[in-house]
Protein backbone atom coordinates (compact mmCIF):
# COMPACT_ATOMS: atom_id res chain seq x y z
CA UNK A 1 0.00 0.00 0.00
CA UNK A 2 1.06 3.57 -0.70
CA UNK A 3 2.64 5.26 2.45
CA UNK A 4 3.09 8.77 3.22
CA UNK A 5 6.26 10.69 3.25
CA UNK A 6 7.19 14.18 3.63
CA UNK A 7 6.96 15.15 -0.21
CA UNK A 8 3.67 13.17 -1.05
CA UNK A 9 2.74 9.58 -1.28
CA UNK A 10 5.04 6.31 -1.95
CA UNK A 11 3.75 3.54 -3.73
CA UNK A 12 7.07 1.49 -4.64
CA UNK A 13 11.12 2.49 -5.62
CA UNK A 14 11.75 5.59 -7.88
CA UNK A 15 13.43 4.06 -11.39
CA UNK A 16 15.04 6.65 -14.13
CA UNK A 17 12.35 8.52 -15.89
CA UNK A 18 14.44 7.76 -19.01
CA UNK A 19 13.34 3.69 -18.72
CA UNK A 20 9.91 4.62 -20.08
CA UNK A 21 10.74 5.63 -23.39
CA UNK A 22 12.98 2.35 -23.84
CA UNK A 23 11.39 -1.02 -25.24
CA UNK A 24 12.40 -4.10 -24.25
CA UNK A 25 14.82 -5.64 -26.67
CA UNK A 26 12.79 -8.49 -28.56
CA UNK A 27 14.17 -12.40 -29.64
CA UNK A 28 13.28 -14.30 -32.24
CA UNK A 29 10.52 -16.52 -31.23
CA UNK A 30 10.67 -20.05 -31.41
CA UNK A 31 8.77 -21.98 -34.13
CA UNK A 32 5.15 -23.28 -32.61
CA UNK A 33 4.51 -27.19 -33.35
CA UNK A 34 2.57 -27.71 -36.12
CA UNK A 35 1.16 -31.44 -36.81
CA UNK A 36 2.87 -33.45 -39.31
CA UNK A 37 6.01 -30.77 -39.49
CA UNK A 38 9.31 -30.61 -38.74
CA UNK A 39 9.63 -26.71 -36.82
CA UNK A 40 12.19 -24.40 -38.06
CA UNK A 41 13.28 -21.31 -36.39
CA UNK A 42 14.82 -18.77 -38.67
CA UNK A 43 13.83 -15.62 -36.52
CA UNK A 44 17.31 -15.72 -34.88
CA UNK A 45 20.60 -15.57 -36.82
CA UNK A 46 21.76 -18.76 -35.42
CA UNK A 47 24.55 -20.83 -36.92
CA UNK A 48 22.55 -24.28 -37.65
CA UNK A 49 25.54 -26.01 -36.93
CA UNK A 50 26.30 -27.72 -33.59
CA UNK A 51 29.97 -26.75 -32.25
CA UNK A 52 32.71 -28.92 -33.47
CA UNK A 53 33.86 -31.99 -31.33
CA UNK A 54 36.84 -30.16 -30.34
CA UNK A 55 34.98 -26.96 -28.87
CA UNK A 56 32.92 -29.31 -26.98
CA UNK A 57 35.66 -31.33 -25.74
CA UNK A 58 37.17 -27.81 -24.22
CA UNK A 59 33.82 -26.85 -23.78
CA UNK A 60 33.58 -30.22 -21.18
CA UNK A 61 36.72 -29.89 -19.77
CA UNK A 62 36.65 -26.34 -18.94
CA UNK A 63 32.79 -27.22 -17.20
CA UNK A 64 34.26 -29.25 -14.90
CA UNK A 65 35.89 -26.14 -13.39
CA UNK A 66 32.98 -23.75 -13.10
CA UNK A 67 33.01 -23.78 -9.19
CA UNK A 68 35.84 -21.50 -9.72
CA UNK A 69 35.79 -17.57 -11.12
CA UNK A 70 36.95 -17.36 -14.39
CA UNK A 71 39.51 -15.08 -15.45
CA UNK A 72 38.13 -11.91 -14.90
CA UNK A 73 40.70 -10.35 -17.91
CA UNK A 74 40.49 -13.39 -20.55
CA UNK A 75 43.89 -13.13 -20.81
CA UNK A 76 44.09 -16.65 -23.06
CA UNK A 77 41.42 -15.48 -25.06
CA UNK A 78 42.75 -12.03 -25.39
CA UNK A 79 46.05 -13.67 -26.32
CA UNK A 80 44.46 -16.26 -28.83
CA UNK A 81 42.46 -13.16 -30.35
CA UNK A 82 45.46 -10.95 -30.90
CA UNK A 83 47.07 -13.16 -32.38
CA UNK A 84 44.65 -14.17 -34.76
CA UNK A 85 44.01 -10.88 -36.06
CA UNK A 86 47.51 -8.88 -35.81
CA UNK A 87 46.68 -6.73 -32.56
CA UNK A 88 48.13 -6.02 -29.66
CA UNK A 89 46.30 -7.46 -26.44
CA UNK A 90 45.57 -4.42 -25.06
CA UNK A 91 44.07 -3.03 -27.65
CA UNK A 92 41.77 -6.11 -27.48
CA UNK A 93 38.41 -6.12 -25.04
CA UNK A 94 35.85 -9.06 -24.50
CA UNK A 95 32.61 -8.91 -23.31
CA UNK A 96 29.64 -11.21 -23.18
CA UNK A 97 28.43 -10.78 -26.83
CA UNK A 98 29.13 -8.20 -28.83
CA UNK A 99 25.47 -6.20 -27.82
CA UNK A 100 26.92 -6.55 -24.08
CA UNK A 101 30.46 -4.78 -26.01
CA UNK A 102 27.92 -2.30 -27.42
CA UNK A 103 26.85 -0.88 -24.15
CA UNK A 104 29.76 -0.48 -22.59
CA UNK A 105 30.82 1.37 -26.11
CA UNK A 106 27.84 3.86 -25.09
CA UNK A 107 28.55 4.03 -21.78
CA UNK A 108 32.20 4.88 -21.90
CA UNK A 109 31.78 7.22 -24.95
CA UNK A 110 27.63 9.04 -24.48
CA UNK A 111 26.30 10.54 -21.64
CA UNK A 112 23.01 13.32 -21.01
CA UNK A 113 22.89 16.17 -23.75
CA UNK A 114 25.12 13.92 -25.95
CA UNK A 115 24.05 12.30 -29.36
CA UNK A 116 24.81 8.65 -30.76
CA UNK A 117 23.94 8.18 -34.81
CA UNK A 118 23.31 5.16 -36.33
CA UNK A 119 21.19 4.48 -39.70
CA UNK A 120 17.88 2.71 -39.38
CA UNK A 121 16.34 0.77 -39.61
CA UNK A 122 19.56 -1.30 -37.94
CA UNK A 123 20.01 -3.21 -34.91
CA UNK A 124 17.38 -2.76 -32.88
CA UNK A 125 19.63 -2.65 -29.94
CA UNK A 126 21.42 0.50 -31.06
CA UNK A 127 19.12 3.15 -29.52
CA UNK A 128 17.85 0.76 -26.08
CA UNK A 129 21.84 1.33 -25.13
CA UNK A 130 22.08 4.66 -26.28
CA UNK A 131 19.06 5.94 -24.25
CA UNK A 132 20.21 3.64 -21.43
CA UNK A 133 23.23 5.65 -21.53
CA UNK A 134 21.29 8.59 -20.96
CA UNK A 135 22.63 10.22 -24.41
CA UNK A 136 19.83 10.84 -27.38
CA UNK A 137 19.48 8.23 -30.50
CA UNK A 138 19.92 10.34 -33.87
CA UNK A 139 18.75 7.90 -36.75
CA UNK A 140 19.18 8.55 -40.13
CA UNK A 141 17.47 6.19 -42.86
CA UNK A 142 18.62 3.98 -45.00
CA UNK A 143 19.48 4.62 -48.57
CA UNK A 144 16.40 4.98 -50.10
CA UNK A 145 13.42 3.03 -50.19
CA UNK A 146 13.52 -1.19 -50.42
CA UNK A 147 10.46 -1.26 -52.75
CA UNK A 148 12.26 0.75 -55.47
CA UNK A 149 15.77 -0.11 -55.76
CA UNK A 150 16.31 -2.83 -53.37
CA UNK A 151 19.32 -0.92 -51.46
CA UNK A 152 18.61 -0.74 -47.89
CA UNK A 153 21.83 0.06 -46.87
CA UNK A 154 23.43 2.66 -44.45
CA UNK A 155 23.28 6.28 -46.12
CA UNK A 156 27.14 7.40 -45.17
CA UNK A 157 26.66 11.05 -46.85
CA UNK A 158 23.54 11.23 -45.00
CA UNK A 159 25.17 10.19 -42.14
CA UNK A 160 27.92 12.44 -41.81
CA UNK A 161 25.05 15.07 -42.30
CA UNK A 162 23.37 14.44 -39.03
CA UNK A 163 27.44 14.38 -37.10
CA UNK A 164 26.95 17.68 -34.60
CA UNK A 165 28.99 19.27 -31.81
CA UNK A 166 27.11 16.46 -29.50
CA UNK A 167 27.88 13.92 -31.24
CA UNK A 168 30.31 11.10 -29.34
CA UNK A 169 30.03 8.20 -30.91
CA UNK A 170 28.54 6.94 -34.99
CA UNK A 171 27.66 3.41 -34.95
CA UNK A 172 28.40 1.80 -38.20
CA UNK A 173 26.07 -2.26 -38.82
CA UNK A 174 27.69 -3.48 -41.77
CA UNK A 175 26.45 -6.02 -42.77
CA UNK A 176 23.16 -3.99 -41.51
CA UNK A 177 20.97 -5.97 -39.47
CA UNK A 178 18.42 -6.57 -40.57
CA UNK A 179 18.42 -5.65 -43.55
CA UNK A 180 21.46 -7.48 -45.12
CA UNK A 181 23.69 -4.91 -47.42
CA UNK A 182 27.53 -3.91 -45.93
CA UNK A 183 29.03 -0.41 -46.92
CA UNK A 184 31.68 0.17 -49.19
CA UNK A 185 35.69 0.71 -48.92
CA UNK A 186 35.52 4.40 -50.71
CA UNK A 187 32.07 5.85 -49.41
CA UNK A 188 33.12 4.56 -45.87
CA UNK A 189 36.64 6.58 -46.11
CA UNK A 190 35.14 9.36 -47.18
CA UNK A 191 32.64 9.82 -44.33
CA UNK A 192 35.77 8.96 -41.91
CA UNK A 193 37.39 12.12 -43.40
CA UNK A 194 34.14 14.15 -42.01
CA UNK A 195 34.13 13.16 -38.69
CA UNK A 196 36.28 14.79 -36.19
CA UNK A 197 38.93 12.96 -34.62
CA UNK A 198 36.93 13.04 -30.90
CA UNK A 199 34.24 11.40 -32.42
CA UNK A 200 34.62 7.08 -31.98
CA UNK A 201 32.87 5.47 -34.72
CA UNK A 202 32.70 1.78 -34.11
CA UNK A 203 32.07 -0.49 -36.95
CA UNK A 204 29.83 -3.08 -35.97
CA UNK A 205 30.79 -6.48 -37.82
CA UNK A 206 28.95 -9.16 -36.28
CA UNK A 207 28.69 -10.90 -39.85
CA UNK A 208 32.06 -10.49 -41.19
CA UNK A 209 32.48 -13.68 -42.22
CA UNK A 210 29.79 -14.15 -44.09
CA UNK A 211 30.90 -10.90 -46.52
CA UNK A 212 31.90 -12.07 -49.77
CA UNK A 213 31.73 -8.50 -51.72
CA UNK A 214 35.26 -7.40 -52.92
CA UNK A 215 34.35 -3.59 -52.27
CA UNK A 216 33.28 -4.02 -48.68
CA UNK A 217 36.62 -3.58 -46.58
CA UNK A 218 37.54 -6.17 -43.42
CA UNK A 219 36.53 -3.23 -40.54
CA UNK A 220 40.34 -4.02 -38.86
CA UNK A 221 41.96 -2.76 -42.48
CA UNK A 222 39.70 0.59 -41.43
CA UNK A 223 41.08 0.31 -37.84
CA UNK A 224 44.74 0.05 -38.49
CA UNK A 225 44.64 3.94 -40.37
CA UNK A 226 42.30 5.40 -37.82
CA UNK A 227 42.54 6.14 -34.34
CA UNK A 228 38.65 6.89 -33.63
CA UNK A 229 37.93 4.03 -35.02
CA UNK A 230 36.64 0.38 -33.15
CA UNK A 231 35.69 -2.92 -34.47
CA UNK A 232 32.97 -5.17 -33.22
CA UNK A 233 32.58 -9.21 -33.63
CA UNK A 234 31.45 -11.91 -32.07
CA UNK A 235 31.46 -15.70 -31.61
CA UNK A 236 27.74 -15.89 -31.69
CA UNK A 237 27.10 -16.24 -35.62
CA UNK A 238 29.29 -18.21 -37.68
CA UNK A 239 31.77 -19.75 -35.17
CA UNK A 240 28.42 -20.68 -33.74
CA UNK A 241 28.50 -19.95 -29.79
CA UNK A 242 25.49 -18.12 -29.77
CA UNK A 243 24.06 -19.67 -25.94
CA UNK A 244 27.61 -18.66 -24.35
CA UNK A 245 27.40 -15.20 -24.74
CA UNK A 246 31.12 -14.28 -25.88
CA UNK A 247 32.06 -11.43 -28.46
CA UNK A 248 35.31 -8.61 -28.70
CA UNK A 249 36.42 -5.48 -29.79
CA UNK A 250 39.67 -3.89 -31.18
CA UNK A 251 39.99 -0.57 -30.26
CA UNK A 252 42.94 1.74 -29.66
CA UNK A 253 44.30 1.19 -26.08
CA UNK A 254 42.28 3.95 -24.16
CA UNK A 255 38.75 2.78 -25.09
CA UNK A 256 40.00 -0.71 -25.10
CA UNK A 257 40.30 0.07 -21.13
CA UNK A 258 37.38 2.18 -20.94
CA UNK A 259 35.08 -1.34 -22.63
CA UNK A 260 37.04 -2.88 -19.54
CA UNK A 261 36.51 -0.97 -16.51
CA UNK A 262 32.43 -0.60 -18.00
CA UNK A 263 32.22 -4.38 -17.91
CA UNK A 264 30.43 -6.51 -15.47
CA UNK A 265 32.97 -8.39 -13.52
CA UNK A 266 33.69 -12.23 -14.84
CA UNK A 267 31.01 -11.65 -17.40
CA UNK A 268 32.82 -13.73 -20.04
CA UNK A 269 31.97 -17.29 -18.19
CA UNK A 270 35.08 -20.58 -17.92
CA UNK A 271 32.91 -21.88 -20.78
CA UNK A 272 32.93 -19.49 -23.01
CA UNK A 273 36.29 -18.47 -22.94
CA UNK A 274 37.39 -21.92 -23.68
CA UNK A 275 34.82 -22.69 -26.50
CA UNK A 276 36.02 -19.17 -28.13
CA UNK A 277 39.70 -20.27 -27.65
CA UNK A 278 38.98 -23.47 -29.09
CA UNK A 279 37.12 -22.05 -31.89
CA UNK A 280 39.68 -20.16 -33.44
CA UNK A 281 41.70 -22.91 -33.29
CA UNK A 282 39.38 -24.85 -35.46
CA UNK A 283 38.63 -21.94 -37.65
CA UNK A 284 39.64 -23.23 -40.95
CA UNK A 285 36.65 -26.02 -40.15
CA UNK A 286 34.33 -23.71 -38.92
CA UNK A 287 34.86 -21.50 -41.95
CA UNK A 288 33.85 -24.52 -44.42
CA UNK A 289 30.32 -24.40 -42.90
CA UNK A 290 30.06 -20.64 -43.53
CA UNK A 291 30.92 -21.22 -46.77
CA UNK A 292 27.60 -23.42 -47.12
CA UNK A 293 25.63 -21.13 -45.78
CA UNK A 294 26.81 -18.30 -47.84
CA UNK A 295 25.76 -20.39 -51.02
CA UNK A 296 22.89 -21.07 -49.34
CA UNK A 297 22.22 -17.76 -48.64
CA UNK A 298 22.53 -17.12 -52.74
CA UNK A 299 20.22 -19.90 -53.33
CA UNK A 300 17.58 -18.17 -51.78
CA UNK A 301 18.13 -14.69 -52.42
CA UNK A 302 18.42 -16.21 -56.30
CA UNK A 303 14.89 -18.51 -55.44
CA UNK A 304 12.75 -15.36 -53.78
CA UNK A 305 13.99 -12.69 -56.81
CA UNK A 306 12.70 -15.38 -59.58
CA UNK A 307 9.38 -15.43 -57.64
CA UNK A 308 9.53 -11.44 -57.84
CA UNK A 309 9.72 -10.66 -54.37
CA UNK A 310 12.40 -7.10 -53.88
CA UNK A 311 14.52 -8.49 -51.40
CA UNK A 312 17.82 -6.70 -51.18
CA UNK A 313 21.41 -7.84 -51.08
CA UNK A 314 23.07 -9.51 -47.91
CA UNK A 315 26.13 -9.91 -47.37
CA UNK A 316 24.98 -11.64 -43.66
CA UNK A 317 23.39 -14.91 -42.82
CA UNK A 318 20.22 -13.56 -43.65
CA UNK A 319 17.56 -12.24 -45.99
CA UNK A 320 15.19 -9.40 -46.03
CA UNK A 321 11.61 -9.35 -47.16
CA UNK A 322 10.52 -5.46 -47.13
CA UNK A 323 7.08 -6.20 -46.42
CA UNK A 324 5.92 -2.95 -44.73
CA UNK A 325 2.39 -3.40 -43.69
CA UNK A 326 1.99 -7.10 -44.44
CA UNK A 327 4.88 -7.78 -42.40
CA UNK A 328 2.83 -9.85 -38.97
CA UNK A 329 0.14 -11.30 -42.02
CA UNK A 330 3.70 -12.92 -43.50
CA UNK A 331 4.56 -13.38 -40.28
CA UNK A 332 1.86 -15.38 -38.68
CA UNK A 333 1.58 -17.40 -42.37
CA UNK A 334 5.19 -18.62 -41.68
CA UNK A 335 4.30 -19.78 -38.28
CA UNK A 336 1.29 -21.53 -39.16
CA UNK A 337 3.56 -23.96 -41.46
CA UNK A 338 5.98 -24.35 -38.93
CA UNK A 339 8.50 -21.88 -39.46
CA UNK A 340 9.25 -18.68 -37.39
CA UNK A 341 10.86 -15.61 -38.98
CA UNK A 342 11.70 -12.46 -37.15
CA UNK A 343 9.11 -9.27 -38.00
CA UNK A 344 9.87 -5.90 -37.66
CA UNK A 345 6.33 -4.72 -37.65
CA UNK A 346 5.24 -2.02 -40.67
CA UNK A 347 8.95 -2.76 -41.79
CA UNK A 348 9.42 -6.31 -43.12
CA UNK A 349 10.88 -9.64 -42.27
CA UNK A 350 14.18 -11.12 -41.59
CA UNK A 351 15.30 -14.66 -42.25
CA UNK A 352 17.86 -16.48 -41.04
CA UNK A 353 19.75 -18.57 -43.79
CA UNK A 354 19.78 -22.09 -41.86
CA UNK A 355 19.09 -25.60 -42.71
CA UNK A 356 18.50 -26.58 -46.52
CA UNK A 357 15.14 -27.90 -45.46
CA UNK A 358 14.24 -24.55 -43.63
CA UNK A 359 15.12 -22.62 -46.61
CA UNK A 360 13.06 -24.77 -48.80
CA UNK A 361 10.14 -24.31 -46.65
CA UNK A 362 10.62 -20.51 -46.78
CA UNK A 363 11.14 -20.89 -50.53
CA UNK A 364 7.76 -22.72 -50.77
CA UNK A 365 5.64 -20.35 -49.15
CA UNK A 366 6.83 -17.11 -50.44
CA UNK A 367 6.17 -18.89 -53.70
CA UNK A 368 2.69 -19.93 -52.60
CA UNK A 369 1.77 -16.66 -51.36
CA UNK A 370 3.11 -14.50 -54.54
CA UNK A 371 1.37 -17.66 -56.89
CA UNK A 372 -1.49 -16.24 -54.97
CA UNK A 373 -0.80 -12.68 -54.82
CA UNK A 374 -0.66 -12.11 -51.54
CA UNK A 375 1.38 -10.20 -49.28
CA UNK A 376 2.49 -8.82 -52.84
CA UNK A 377 6.08 -7.23 -53.31
CA UNK A 378 4.45 -4.53 -55.22
CA UNK A 379 2.27 -3.27 -51.72
CA UNK A 380 5.69 -3.76 -49.62
CA UNK A 381 8.09 -1.27 -48.14
CA UNK A 382 9.23 0.45 -44.83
Amino acid sequence: MPRPYSGGMVTGPRLRDALDDIPPYRAGKPAVPVPGVTPYKISSNENPYPPLPGVLEAVAEAAARMNRYPDPAATALVEAIGERFDVPAEEVAVGTGSVALLSQVALSSAGRDDEVVFGWRSFEAYPIMTRIAGARPVTVPLTSDARYDLDARYDLEALGDAVTDRTRLVLICTPNNPTGPAVHREELHRLLDRIPDDVLVVIDEAYREFVRDPDVPDGLEIFRDRSNVAVLRTFSKAYGLAGLRVGYAVARPPVAEALRKTAVPFGVSVVAQAAAIASLNAEAELLTRVESLVAERKRVLDALRSQGWPVPDSQANFVWLPLGEATMDFTNTCMQAGLSVRPFAGDGVRCTVAEPEANDRLIDICGRLRAQGGHSPGAAGP
